[in-house]
């Protein structure tokens, strides 16, 4: 997989250039990726999450990505944990075509919710707080990747090339990067990994 994402070819996420969601560049992983992940993994997702069999599993990407968006052009919003979606079956799965170096993926509690899962019904409420905080003090400008006066670092699945991990995208999250060397549009050297979406 990894010799088809050096062959890719690369551009800027949607809405790079106004710094909103993904802070780098993405190419379209090969159809054949897409498919043989999705078939191997509904069953073991619905097993493993508890998701009820009847749901019928829809697919939204399956893309290479590359961080290349340096700490200081991020916006506020991206130098905060994150989450990708508050239906209760939205599942992230990340493959990793990189080593540890490139650090890994961090999860956290909202210290004033106490949430670490947003749902349907704490969305509006733990939005409400998020950016009555942000806006009070503007965080660092920096990847986010450890406990501040807001958010409680859990812990991080490493990055390890050819690991595969699963998480649900209501979860806090961030990449967890090394700046001095994960910010590089080269997907040889660079933060490689492959990025696919489900929902139920």
């Amino acid at each position: 997989m990894k010799a088809i994402g050096i062959s890719s070819s690369f551009h800027p996420y949607p809405n790079f250039d106004k710094k909103k969601g993904y802070p780098g560049i993405r190419a379209q992983a090969p159809a054949e990726y897409s498919n043989t992940i999705t078939e191997f993994l509904e069953p073991l997702i619905k097993l493993n999450f508890g998701v009820p069999e009847e749901l019928a599993l829809r697919k939204s990407m399956c893309a290479f990505s590359l961080t290349t968006m340096h700490a200081n052009d991020l916006s506020p919003l991206q130098r905060t944990p994150h989450f990708d979606a508050s239906s209760p079956h939205h599942m992230a799965v990340l493959l990793y075509l990189c080593d540890e170096r490139h650090g890994g993926t961090g999860f956290y509690r909202h210290k004033a919710t106490g949430l670490q899962q947003i749902t349907e019904a704490t969305r509006e409420h733990y939005l409400d707080v998020y950016y009555e905080e942000i806006n009070a003090v503007r965080p660092p400008t920096r990847y986010f990747d450890d406990s501040n006066e807001h958010f409680s670092f859990l812990g991080m699945i490493p990055a390890k090339f050819n690991r595969l991990v699963i998480y649900r995208g209501s979860l806090l999250h961030t990449a967890c990067i090394n700046p001095a060397l994960s910010i590089n549009d080269n997907p040889r050297s660079g933060r490689l990994t492959v990025n696919t979406f489900y929902d139920f």
